[in-house]
């Protein structure tokens, strides 16, 4: 893409080249302080900066750069060089950017950018009942709305005095003037004057070959204010402005300030965020974001509380579980003798000795689990539909409305330019545009694909690798806790083989599950540079599916395995199944008699809990140590010694994908909380706690540790909002057979409604395992070390079959196909019900709020009647001015052409 032609000469009428201010006796003082947003001369701010460094490779990159700031200055840019002798290093050129009134004025006029052209007078609040609840929540309203609400237009370069520019210093906030800045370094190019190569063009091609190091927008540091002067003069007085402490004068508060102050601080963690401040300074898409994450932990509050409604529940009826006390009883559950659980090593053992496990899954497998599970399917359908209607309100207060999304992210990437050395006609707009021939894409297509499937199988083989490691490591902790004679019988009364195992396997699990995650985000990014998406749009979807598919697999792979197939598929004494067949000695895993309800809440909560801990330490700790290990002295140095371009430059900078890291953490939360809940409802309490620290770690990365983000436009959080609803949906199916499957909720419902005589859950226990021979076990599966008193001759296990001597022995019994029934009945009711409630939910609520939809209306309506009437007057003016001049013969021979143009206007 060419740079728009040079502007008109600056000297111009229309031009506004800003010239020192007489009357300097304040603003030379900033010679002196170098911690300044402006130049040298105090007047015209500093919009960008460009940082280089001399190297081996000088004289090459001096060229570039020689040819790109000379083609900055003729698109208008004004620039100034600090010399290396005047940084810290002694290494380091800064190069200023200032763009003019003329050079703003063209791009937010090509950019569309809406400015204000009457102050509102659509009234927005309401009162509320009892709104003196809430003023403890809230923050003061000059952050909260740090400037008015105006009716907006895109900006017109030709109707200037349309708008309400009463300072066209002023005009333009910061995060726009960075904007249109960026936009031009973008499409400048840099080769000589003459040729035309378009690899040769933007500053991302310059910071990638090293011409230059870095390129970055200033934060704020402090206010310039009007003092008055002489015969009309205007003296500026600066007031620095801190933004970790507040500042000697009151009204020198910069927004950077504010928003550490009262935003990037955790003591203010139960207080509102200051979104319009957040939107006004890192822009929408930043904007949007934290208003996402906002509502989302917001809504996260219900959640947990239902969840430790739940779990209270548990707790509160934790000795009425018959069940648990039939196994614990020692006549009971002492008496009955269960069949090994492994080959060899694995002896018979007693009932009673998964008495504590038994509680343990109680707290979450009970009456209370069904009703969570209901409630987080329509949870999360509330959640999703209420979004919709918080955003379409920021939509219409942060003028997104009208926003073309697609004409600002649809367009062509530099490096799809760079790569595709093939040129074809457009059609629509007769030029040649570069374009990626059909065979090129099949085959980057066919790679990508098959490095996906190549990586999606690795995770799988870890995932059978940890199986296997259950199913070998089991039998020995089975031997070292079965003798009664070993001093660790202290420690296996609290701790069976079964939760041992799981544990250890939890945290393998854990550590593979980052390690892989390290390789997956590499991956994906060179998988999706590889397929060299043409629009950066098209380059984040693919990038976010990608990497989100390689993240479930990932993450939940364990929980489903533990969920869905283990203790599904392991057979009975006599016939076991083995993990590789029967030639292997690795027999299918077998739940613990509690149920694999309790495993997997131990599987969710290991890897959910460590993933939310590994990522606040890295988000937090990770760049203070950075911080110290790079020398960073910014709060220890006089400000008149180290400039403010110094100080920003050594932050961190905040790449084009960081947000998309940002909300892939929290997507793959939501997937915790939602997919799994059923067997852990405390898991949306532990996510409100992570996120309540999300937010404020966050917030205090993007206002201390990172570089001010380019402030860009976002209508919405993009490609994360289908990937929210397919997530909701899949969690309405795998919380139905969680309950069914998982859960032994519906064998004991079975029992109790079919099968009790006494309309009780005792003798449940017993009613729920079979029967088998001893003296039919195969040798292979016969314990090594048969410690336990031969007093009786036959094994119990988990299952519903005919015992030995019966003429269909071991087969299933009719109670097992009724437990089947209900099972599937349950799933089928569960899903119906909670399906028909979600979409009747999300028929009732508008997407849109209809106060949302008038004002909008409202608004246009007002817009264009205001246009018209600025049209009607600027078009009288031009006729009088016209019939003033016109020479009285020509006004003669036309008399009625006034009165014409009169009656049509």
């Amino acid at each position: 893409m060419e740079l728009i032609p040079p502007l008109a000469d600056e000297s111009s009428g229309n031009g506004l080249k800003e010239a020192p201010l007489p009357g300097h006796t304040e603003t030379d003082k900033l010679h002196s302080n170098k911690d300044t947003v402006f130049f040298r001369d105090g007047v015209r701010r500093i919009d960008f900066v460009l940082s280089y460094v001399d190297d081996k490779d000088g004289e090459k990159k001096q060229e570039r750069r020689r040819e790109f700031e000379a083609n900055l200055e003729k698109a208008g840019l004004e620039l100034e060089t600090e010399d290396k002798s005047d940084s810290k290093d002694q290494k380091t050129y800064f190069l200023k950017i200032h763009a003019p009134w003329d050079v703003l004025a063209t791009y937010a006029d090509v950019l569309k950018i809406k400015v204000p052209f009457k102050e509102s007078d659509i009234p927005h609040g309401q009162d509320v009942p009892l709104e003196w609840l809430s003023h403890p929540f809230r923050l003061p309203d000059h952050v909260m709305h740090p400037q008015p609400d105006y009716f907006t237009y895109p900006f017109d370069k030709t109707k200037t005095d349309f708008f309400l520019i009463n300072d066209k210093d002023t005009f333009f906030p910061p995060s726009t003037r960075n904007r249109i800045v960026f936009y031009i370094l973008a499409r400048c190019p840099y080769y000589k004057e003459g040729r035309k190569d378009r690899g040769k063009t933007g500053i991302k091609r310059l910071l990638s070959n090293g011409t230059y190091t870095a390129a970055f927008p200033l934060h704020d540091s402090h206010k310039l204010f009007p003092l008055g002067g002489k015969c009309g003069e205007t003296i500026l007085k600066m007031f620095t402005c801190r933004y970790w402490k507040k500042a000697r004068n009151a009204e020198c508060e910069s927004e950077r300030y504010n928003l550490y102050k009262h935003w990037a601080r955790f003591l203010c963690f139960y207080k509102e965020q200051p979104l319009n401040l957040i939107r006004k300074y890192y822009g929408e898409k930043i904007g949007i974001y934290f208003a996402w994450l906002g509502f989302y932990t917001e809504m996260l509050f219900f959640a947990a509380v239902m969840g430790l409604i739940c779990f209270t529940y548990g707790v509160l009826s934790y000795d009425d579980n018959i069940s648990s006390q039939e196994i614990c009883h020692p006549k009971i559950g002492g008496r009955i003798v269960m069949c090994p659980l492994c080959d060899k090593k694995c002896p018979f053992w007693k009932l009673n000795s998964t008495c504590l496990s038994s509680w343990q899954s109680h707290l979450f497998d009970n009456e209370g689990t069904v009703f969570f599970a209901i409630f987080m399917g329509i949870w999360v359908t509330l959640f999703l539909e209420f979004w919709k209607r918080r955003q379409a309100r920021l939509e219409y207060e942060w003028d997104l409305v009208d926003f073309e999304e697609e004409q600002q992210q649809l367009q062509i990437r530099p490096e799809f330019e760079i790569r595709c050395t093939n040129r074809r006609l457009n059609k629509i707009t007769k030029e040649m545009e570069p374009y990626l021939p059909v065979t090129s894409k099949c085959a980057r297509f066919c790679l990508s694909a098959a490095t996906v499937i190549f990586w999606i199988s690795l995770i799988v083989a870890c995932i059978i690798g940890v199986i296997a490691y259950r199913l070998a490591v089991y039998a020995a902790f089975a031997s070292i806790i079965k003798d009664p004679m070993r001093k660790i019988q202290l420690v296996g009364r609290f701790i069976t083989p079964q939760l041992a195992t799981s544990v250890t396997a939890s945290c393998i699990n854990f550590v593979i599950i980052m390690i892989l995650n390290f390789f997956y985000e590499r991956v994906a990014i060179w998988i999706t540079d590889l397929e060299i998406p043409k629009t950066h749009l098209e380059y984040e979807n693919r990038l976010t599916m990608k990497m989100f598919l390689f993240q479930f697999v990932n993450y939940y792979s364990s929980c489903f395995y533990v969920a869905f197939f283990k203790g599904k598929f392991v057979g009975y004494p006599g016939d076991y199944s083995y993990m590789f067949g029967n030639w292997s000695n690795l027999r299918n895993e077998e739940c613990d008699p509690g149920g694999c309800l309790i495993e997997l809440t131990t599987q969710l909560v290991i890897v959910m809990t460590g993933k939310q801990l590994c990522g606040n330490i890295q988000e937090a700790l990770l760049p203070l140590i950075r911080n110290w290990w790079s020398g960073r002295r910014g709060r220890h140095n006089p400000e008149n010694h180290y400039s403010r371009w110094e100080q920003d430059h050594v932050l961190q900078n905040f790449s084009q994908l960081g947000l998309f890291y940002e909300y892939l953490e929290m997507v793959v939360q939501f997937g915790f909380i939602t997919l799994f809940v059923a067997s852990f409802p405390l898991a949306p309490l532990l996510a409100l706690f992570n996120n309540i620290l999300e937010i404020r770690v966050d917030a205090w990365k993007f206002t201390t540790q990172f570089k001010r983000p380019m402030a860009s436009k976002a209508r919405n959080i993009g490609a994360w909002q289908e990937i929210l609803n397919a997530v909701a949906i899949l969690s309405v199916v795998t919380n139905a057979f969680i309950m069914a499957f998982t859960s032994d909720m519906i064998p004991r419902m079975v029992y109790l409604y079919a099968y009790s005589k006494e309309s009780s859950m005792r003798g449940y226990v017993n009613n729920s395992l079979s029967i088998y021979d001893i003296s039919q076990i195969p040798e292979r599966n016969m314990p090594e070390d048969n410690w336990f008193d031969n007093a009786t001759s036959t094994c119990r296990y988990r299952d519903y079959r005919y015992p030995p001597g019966h003429q269909r022995e071991y087969t299933h019994t009719m109670q097992f196909w009724h437990i089947l029934a209900a099972k599937m009945a349950f799933i089928i009711i569960m899903e119906h019900v909670v399906f028909v409630v979600k979409f009747f939910v999300a028929w009732m609520i508008p997407d849109v709020p209809s106060d949302v939809k008038a004002r909008i209306k409202r608004e246009r309506y007002l817009i264009q009647e205001y246009l018209h009437n600025y049209e009607v007057e600027q078009l009288k003016l031009q006729l009088s001015a016209s019939f003033i001049t016109e020479p009285q013969s020509e006004m003669t021979l036309t008399p009625d052409k006034h009165e014409v143009l009169s009656e049509c206007l």
